[in-house]
């Protein structure tokens, strides 16, 4: 058929790029993740994510309101809780004025229309830095599902609009949705951490909630044995799968770069959203490059999204919203 047949003129100008351009990122694919501090007055950057921040409650209301004037619709929160509240059963997870539960208030009191996600996870409030109840060496499933699922249920009551287990306890879904129902609310959403990988690309995340697994005796070193081997494929279809069946309604895909295959396998297969995270350690690695001037920051950046996105991502979780809103707009 040549030359009939030139692909090429369809890439003459950027306008014409654009108007055949498959693929397209907007300010309402993104979820802006935010970490939370106690205290007044609080901005501290993290060092392993540069211009990446912790805010206390009265600067998370001026974030809010920055990110929906920028046009982004959804943030996922996180707390870093103080040593002193730490125990090896989450209490403080469960105290309905904790850090989380007025951060939640806080945004909705700041921007009601913005869509509030919670972190649902043990490790921030361990005393071990894990996602579940450590005894004898081993993290607890049944007994950490069930705190999982109170917890959920507090940051429901505070006013988020989705709960986003992160902790990768087997039949947590079904102890979260079960006890929701059983207290009304039926219109909480579920956004399921469905394929978390036991990934090295959290290091940063760690930084930022002090939240890394501890070394001491009797105390697992890492969380292989309840997050997914990232060795594995198959894997994730089951695990995402059950999630749903259990009532999720949203899934998510953890980190995302090195897994696109996953997400791409679920778009074929499954018919409710897929959220994906791009997460710290990605993000720690564009600017480390960037600022050796070895990467186009902004253009990585919007590759990288547009091929999360493209991958089959309904939504991305990602620590450059802000600044991919301001470049594609």
């Amino acid at each position: 058929m040549y030359p009939l047949r030139r692909n090429r003129r369809l890439r003459t100008s950027e306008a014409m790029r654009s108007l055949v351009r498959e693929t397209t990122i907007t300010p309402n694919d993104f979820i802006a993740p935010l970490f939370v501090v106690e205290g007044k007055n609080k901005k501290e950057e993290i060092v392993s994510m540069p211009n990446y921040f912790r805010f206390s409650l009265d600067l998370l209301e001026k974030e809010v309101k920055e990110l929906w004037s920028l046009g982004i619709k959804s943030v996922l929160l996180f707390v870093k809780v103080p040593d002193n509240l730490k125990d090896n059963a989450g209490t403080e997870a469960l105290n309905n004025n904790g850090l989380m539960q007025r951060a939640v208030r806080t945004v909705k009191n700041s921007v009601p229309e913005m869509l509030v996600m919670t972190d649902v996870a043990l490790d921030p409030y361990s005393a071990y830095g894990h996602d579940g109840i450590v005894s004898e060496g081993k993290i607890i499933n049944d007994d950490t599902a069930a705190i999982l699922a109170e917890m959920g249920l507090s940051h429901a009551k505070a006013g988020a609009d989705i709960l986003a287990p992160s902790d990768m306890m087997d039949g947590r879904i079904f102890e979260m949705r079960s006890l929701l129902e059983d207290e009304g609310f039926h219109e909480t959403g579920i956004m399921s951490y469905s394929a978390k990988y036991a990934s090295a690309f959290y290091g940063p995340f760690r930084d930022a909630l002090d939240s890394a697994p501890v070394d001491a005796e009797n105390i697992p070193k890492d969380k292989r044995t309840y997050q997914m081997d990232p060795a594995n494929r198959e894997e994730a279809l089951k695990e995402t799968l059950m999630d749903i069946e259990e009532g999720a309604d949203i899934v998510m895909v953890k980190p995302g770069l090195c897994y696109l295959d996953i997400v791409r396998d679920l778009k074929n297969k499954i018919n409710i959203p897929i959220a994906v995270y791009q997460v710290s350690g990605e993000y720690a690695m564009i600017k480390a490059a960037a600022e050796k001037g070895w990467l186009d920051h902004d253009a990585v950046v919007l590759e990288q999204l547009t091929a999360i996105k493209r991958a089959g991502a309904s939504m991305i979780a990602s620590y450059f919203v802000k600044d991919a809103v301001k470049l594609i707009s």
